[in-house]
């Protein structure tokens, strides 16, 4: 086994993920082992610069070409900190597989647009500040073979959660909600997963302008709150929610503008506002993973919305007939998931294998995922 370390900064823009494992094999012999794991916050200002460059109405090119090696410089300070938080040397991993911080993502192509995705957080400076090979933009190759590029999990998710004779339905609730299907028939073809709406992102919104806060702990404010119906039937008729799968989605769709919008239009205290947004996302949730429960199923559920009681209460109040679990409660972590997911694809990709899951991203075939740029 080697050492290798996973970056990931998803939607929820909460941090820089760093989950040092060891790994070994490839495909289906793969083996990971956590090893130690460390959320990096931003700092006040890098957090402001992204929340710029994501919006269309702030964000102009100089903006990007900077933040793109400002990140660089961060995610290459992530990985140096777990290292000596966990006592070994940069130069002791034998890769980095970093996501990088998605800045647009267009499933679809439309009007003049083509389907495309950008991810920032030059792999050049994580590579020379870490003395390591970097492995980077994994979700490119799916697209250039007919794929969303999204989801980006399945492949890792595969390889380390199924189990004989239960279908694993695999929830993560970042910014943006995701599921990944893994039938009881344990087979790779029969896997399905797509983006199943807003996760954390529109709850997080509502949380930093009513109250100056990141996001809603523990889903104290949710629980205080009380669902609006009328609201709650506006946004559950949210185009992207009748959409059939694969479908993939992001802040494009359910971010700022959207959650502005919803502020100008809707009168609601502060506390309704949330519980109805946590309510959207357990609701869209439940409808996305019911056509796939049969048998014996378990729902496993990721991110950071894992730790939002409120969420999970309401998740499990929709799904009756289906064992709710979060990743702890098998012997995994929920902040490191995403992150560990990106070690696996980088793995696979230095040794020439696969990393995409066809049937999951709409891709005309498996291929290898990522840019290595080698130190």
């Amino acid at each position: 086994m080697v050492y290798a370390i996973g970056l990931m900064s998803g939607t929820s823009l909460d941090g820089i993920d760093a989950a040092l494992v060891e790994i070994s094999g490839k495909n289906e012999t793969t083996a990971v082992k956590l090893i130690d794991f460390l959320t990096v916050p931003f700092s006040e200002g890098t957090l402001r610069r992204i929340r710029e460059a994501l919006s269309l109405e702030s964000s102009d090119v100089e903006k990007i070409c900077s933040l793109n090696i400002e990140l660089g410089e961060c995610f290459a300070q992530a990985t140096l900190a777990i290292c000596k938080q966990a006592g070994i040397a940069s130069t002791d991993l034998a890769f980095i597989g970093s996501h990088g911080q998605t800045i647009f993502h267009i499933p679809f192509a439309r009007d003049t647009l083509y389907a495309s995705t950008f991810q920032i957080g030059d792999p050049a400076v994580i590579c020379e500040r870490t003395k390591t090979t970097v492995v980077s933009n994994f979700r490119e190759r799916d697209m250039a073979v007919g794929g969303q590029g999204a989801p980006i999990v399945p492949y890792s998710e595969y390889v380390l959660y199924q189990k004989p004779n239960t279908t694993r339905l695999l929830q993560n609730i970042g910014g943006i909600g995701n599921v990944t299907v893994i039938p009881k028939s344990g087979n790779i073809n029969d896997m399905i997963a797509f983006d199943t709406g807003p996760g954390n992102v529109i709850m997080n919104e509502l949380c930093l302008y009513f109250f100056n806060q990141a996001y809603d702990e523990n889903g104290t404010y949710a629980s205080q709150g009380k669902v609006s119906q009328a609201l709650l039937e506006e946004l559950l008729a949210h185009p992207y929610i009748q959409k059939p799968y694969p479908k993939t989605t992001g802040r494009e769709d359910f971010g700022k503008q959207f959650t502005t919008a919803l502020l100008e239009k809707w009168s609601l205290v502060p506390k309704d506002f949330i519980a109805t947004a946590t309510m959207f996302t357990a609701k869209t949730i439940a409808k996305a993973v019911q056509p796939f429960i049969q048998g014996e199923t378990e729902l496993i559920v990721g991110g950071g919305g894992s730790y939002n009681q409120t969420l999970i209460a309401m998740i499990k109040a929709e799904l009756p007939e289906v064992k709710v679990m979060i990743q702890e409660e098998i012997g995994y972590s929920s902040e490191a998931k995403e992150a560990i997911a990106m070690a696996v694809l980088a793995n696979q990709t230095l040794q020439h294998c696969p990393g995409n899951v066809p049937s999951a991203t709409g891709a005309e075939k498996a291929v290898p995922l990522g840019s290595i740029t080698y130190y």
